[in-house]
């Protein structure tokens, strides 16, 4: 049993590594046509979680973000557009090619849930078709890009202008976003929507509800702002968010197209013997001193003069400190001299716990003789510590 189930295993990532190396999907859309691809996430859960589901019956509804491009290219061609909205939304691969050829696409989802990643290659081959001669263009307002690209919807809205144009025979050639075409992004409320451009084409003249498009009285009224007054034998919006927009409906009848000019004709790249080159004259010498004095010179001599008005101010001005002890009171200076005394000898006594008290905390000293001097009173001209042989006791005003 356990040797079957280990065989079931081997065949089954076998198959899936397959399945993954050759997960190649092939699309044929004929030039002028409009191309839509969904991008289903349920088909890349496969990819993530089949042993799970095989085994133990688990089913993941992982959140997944797609990243396409043109293979050997950073980005997606010019006629190719993706859009994705959440990573719970399918993502949508749209747009019109515009000439024949082969396209390959590479397509990766990556889960949002295990970090996963997957890569399918899609082929769009296109092919040549001739182009309808009449294309009409409208503006649906209250829809957005990723809600028009279901193919549902895409046949509830081409079913209305059916009616419109009345005829059978339409062809949606493209669908674009407002915001592509310089619209603005709407406010996030409810009822405010981008808007989508939806160009179909027929084989048929455009009927006399389109034609009433061109009328003097119809682009007056869309210049003066006015709310335009559809017939109602025009009215063919069966669903409200579908309703198109009069004032943005334009009408091309490609057969009155002007034809392009034609090309240039090519030459035998040759020039033609104009006679021999002569070369320009050297342009006339220039005198560069000016500039280098404007340069060099007159920056240098500002430097100078600012560094010799700071050396005037920083040296030239000073008192000097002679000068400022004669202009000092006498006491003042003596008290100064005292806390710068008692501040070395706080200082020297820091580094030994087992001095002495300090000679500044006694009652009345010398801090040089260490003799106590008799207390004479308290008056406001002698200092308060006195000393018998300090040198400047002389200076000190007496009775």
């Amino acid at each position: 049993m356990a040797g079957c189930r280990s065989w079931i295993l081997c065949l089954t990532v076998c198959a899936v590594s397959f399945l993954e190396a050759n997960a190649e999907i092939k699309v044929t859309i004929p030039v002028g046509k409009l191309f839509t691809y969904e991008l289903l996430r349920e088909y890349f859960q496969n990819d993530f979680e089949p042993l799970s589901k095989l085994y133990a019956g688990r089913l993941y509804d992982d959140p997944m973000i797609f990243k396409c491009n043109q293979q050997s290219f950073p980005d997606l061609p010019e006629w190719l557009r993706f859009t994705q909205r959440h990573p719970y939304d399918n993502g949508f691969l749209y747009g019109t090619p515009t000439a024949p050829g082969k396209t390959i696409i590479e397509i990766f989802a990556i889960n949002k849930r295990s970090y996963e990643a997957a890569r399918h290659i899609l082929v769009i081959k296109a092919t040549a078709e001739r182009i309808l001669p009449y294309e009409a263009e409208f503006f649906i307002k209250l829809r957005e890009i990723e809600k028009v690209l279901p193919p549902s919807v895409q046949d509830e809205i081409k079913h209305d202008l059916q009616k419109l144009w009345d005829t059978e025979e339409l062809e949606i050639v493209n669908i674009t976003n407002a915001l592509d075409r310089g619209g603005r992004v709407p406010l996030p409320l409810a009822g405010h929507f981008e808007g989508v451009y939806v160009k179909v084409a027929s084989e048929q003249y455009f009927s006399d509800c389109l034609l009433r498009v061109l009328t003097a009285e119809h682009e007056k009224q869309c210049t003066a702002g006015a709310k335009v007054k559809v017939p109602g034998e025009c009215n063919f919006c069966s669903i409200p968010s579908n309703c198109i927009t009069w004032c943005k409906t334009e009408l091309f009848d490609l057969t009155k197209q002007a034809t392009a000019p034609p090309a240039p004709p090519v030459g035998s790249g040759i020039l033609e013997d104009g006679g021999d080159f002569n070369p320009p004259e050297s342009p006339p010498s220039r005198d560069f001193f000016p500039d280098y004095i404007v340069t060099v010179i007159v920056p240098l001599i500002l430097a100078i003069i600012l560094c010799l008005l700071l050396a005037y101010i920083m040296f030239g001005r000073r008192e000097g400190v002679t000068k400022r002890n004669a202009r000092t009171n006498q006491i003042q200076l003596y008290h100064h001299h005292t806390i710068h005394g008692n501040t070395d000898e706080l200082r020297n006594m820091a580094g030994q716990r087992s001095s002495a008290s300090p000679l500044s905390t006694l009652p009345m000293f010398n801090s040089r003789t260490l003799d106590r001097a008799p207390l004479r009173g308290d008056s406001p001209s002698i200092p308060l510590i006195l000393a018998q042989h300090d040198p400047y006791s002389d200076t000190l005003p007496r009775k």
